[in-house]
């Protein structure tokens, strides 16, 4: 098994109205949709873009 921490994001606001680095960190994540989750490993790069956008997403370990 690997040590490797997966966490899912899931969409859970719009991104209208949002600056466009926002809508750019949204799109990169895989995201895009109201309720949209992807799943990816967890790194300093992803949580930092999560940072980003934490009022936009929710966050659980997988």
């Amino acid at each position: 098994m690997s040590d490797t921490k997966k966490i899912r994001i899931t969409q859970i606001r719009s991104t209208i109205e949002r600056p466009e680095r926002q809508k750019l960190t949204i799109e990169a994540l895989g995201l895009g949709k109201i309720r949209k989750s992807v799943v990816k490993t967890d790194t300093p790069q992803i949580r930092g873009m999560i940072a980003k956008i934490q009022h936009l997403v929710r966050v659980e370990e997988v």
